[in-house]
């Protein structure tokens, strides 16, 4: 429980390994017992073939929202699948409370399918500012956590993203067609280049955890749910990458951005990939 007048700094130093604790039971209990054992009654569509949940998601989603606001009373939770429900909780991100920002399981589609790559994503914000992010992938046991100011690590060891190699082609991962729009398409085909390289992307949270391991290069999406981002955009910075919108500005998780954006293993990456989206950058590596 966080104390009187105590910030949101000390409650980080303080109860930060509380909040992983409540990934992994949140995984231990509602996940990993439906792993590769999902039933057809236990999946369901939302907005399309490629937009399930299961009920590993709902379970995993109330387990957390319980732990989280236990943990930090006097604030609010956005999880993905209450605002499936209930768009309206997702004003809550730019209200004056600390807020949770909570995806169950990233990479849904890849859990159906008994693929390993999915993740749980917990950031804590607070007026639009990320502050602690926490990715846990429990099938590949890897755990990722950040604090705005404090550093990226996975399983406690430091991550520095560090510039791509000189001279090799700039692996992007991008976003699925059916989320773009027609302009949007347009924006990523520039990423057909020379010296990029554009690749689909699975689990957000594994494609910006693996861009703070230096194993991915960028990324470019095209939609703006803060469960997909918010968890990942901190690590990426604390590891000493950056992000960038098509106006040049960070994305913003409270909304309102220009579409696509990149989030980049280093500032100068993010600024070619960014330029390149924006039509402003040259056609060649």
């Amino acid at each position: 429980m966080i104390e009187d007048k105590e910030t949101i700094d000390e409650f980080l130093a303080r109860r930060s390994a509380d909040v992983e604790e409540a990934l992994r039971k949140a995984a231990e209990a509602e996940i990993m017992p439906r792993f590769r054992q999902l039933a057809a009654h236990e999946v369901d569509q939302k907005n399309g073939p490629h937009d399930l949940v299961t009920d590993a998601d709902r379970g995993a989603e109330l387990f957390l929202t319980d732990a989280l606001a236990a943990l930090l009373p006097g604030s609010v939770v956005v999880g993905e699948e209450a605002v499936h429900a209930n768009p309206a909780t997702y004003e809550a991100i730019q209200g004056d409370a600390p807020v949770w920002i909570v995806d169950p399981v990233d990479g849904t589609r890849q859990f159906v399918h008994g693929d390993d790559g999915f993740c749980t994503l917990v950031a804590l914000a607070h007026h639009g500012v990320l502050r602690g992010s926490w990715t846990y992938a429990p099938a590949r046991d890897l755990f990722a956590t950040a604090v705005r100011g404090g550093g990226a690590f996975l399983d406690g060891e430091r991550l520095f993203a560090g510039p791509p190699a000189p001279g090799r082609d700039l692996v992007v991962a991008t976003s699925h067609p059916d989320y773009t729009t027609d302009e949007q398409k347009r924006a990523l085909l520039a990423l057909r280049t020379d010296g990029v390289a554009p690749r689909p992307c699975g689990s957000a949270g594994l494609e910006y955890l693996a861009i703070a391991r230096g194993e991915l290069d960028a990324t470019a999406f095209s939609w703006e749910a803060a469960w997909d981002h918010a968890a990942g955009l901190l690590l990426v910075e604390e590891a000493g990458g950056a992000h960038l919108t098509l106006t040049g500005e960070p994305f913003r998780i409270t909304g309102g951005n220009s579409l696509p954006f990149t989030a980049a293993r280093d500032a100068a990456t993010a600024r070619r990939v960014a330029s390149l989206l924006a039509g402003t950058g040259p056609t060649a590596g």
